[in-house]
């Protein structure tokens, strides 16, 4: 998968902005569900996330994959970022033996995002997580999308990479800065 288009925020602060905020509140039940309760934490090291998203109307399906290097603090403060953005509102249950309910309403230049996810997190070693959104008015002409994504530690980070660095399945490294 190549790097991901980059939005100039200085340029298009309003779509940047809209886009971000987009994209929390389907990543954001999946990531609360990680701060809520007692779930195990995740292992330190390399993993490998694959998902596959399905966007309305036109049940357009994508799939994709990456690896993560991550570390108990990398965790965390994604964790808080996640839980700060301004305009979402969160609610978490722990549903006991790692899983967790979450749904998330945003509001962001007057569009609302509803999101319901479930996640299960197992030994740390590995979290499966399926959410939906419903977007009113549509966003980018999408009105609904689901996503179901699989999180798998496969072992140590690679030589020259920290935690928060992305590595893409053509080699390509993301450095988080």
């Amino acid at each position: 998968m190549p790097a991901p288009a980059r939005i100039s925020a200085a340029r298009y602060p309003r779509v940047a902005q809209l886009a971000i905020r987009a994209s929390a509140a389907i990543v954001l039940p999946i990531a609360v569900a990680a701060c809520a309760g007692n779930p195990p934490q995740l292992q330190e090291g390399l993993w490998e996330i694959r998902a596959q998203r399905i966007e309305n109307p036109g049940e357009k399906h994508t799939e994709f994959a990456y690896k993560l290097c991550r570390d108990h603090a990398y965790d965390k403060a994604t964790n808080a970022r996640i839980k700060d953005v301004k305009g979402c509102a969160t609610l978490v249950k722990d549903l006991g033996g790692g899983k967790f309910s979450s749904a998330s309403t945003c509001t962001v230049a007057n569009v609302t995002i509803e999101s319901n996810g479930v996640s299960v997190f197992t030994n740390g070693a590995s979290t499966h997580s399926e959410t939906h959104a419903r977007y009113t008015p549509a966003f980018n002409g999408k009105t609904e999308e689901t996503m179901t994504q699989d999180q798998q530690y496969i072992g140590k980070c690679p030589a020259g990479t920290k935690p928060g660095d992305t590595i893409y399945p053509d080699g390509l490294i993301r450095h988080h800065d």
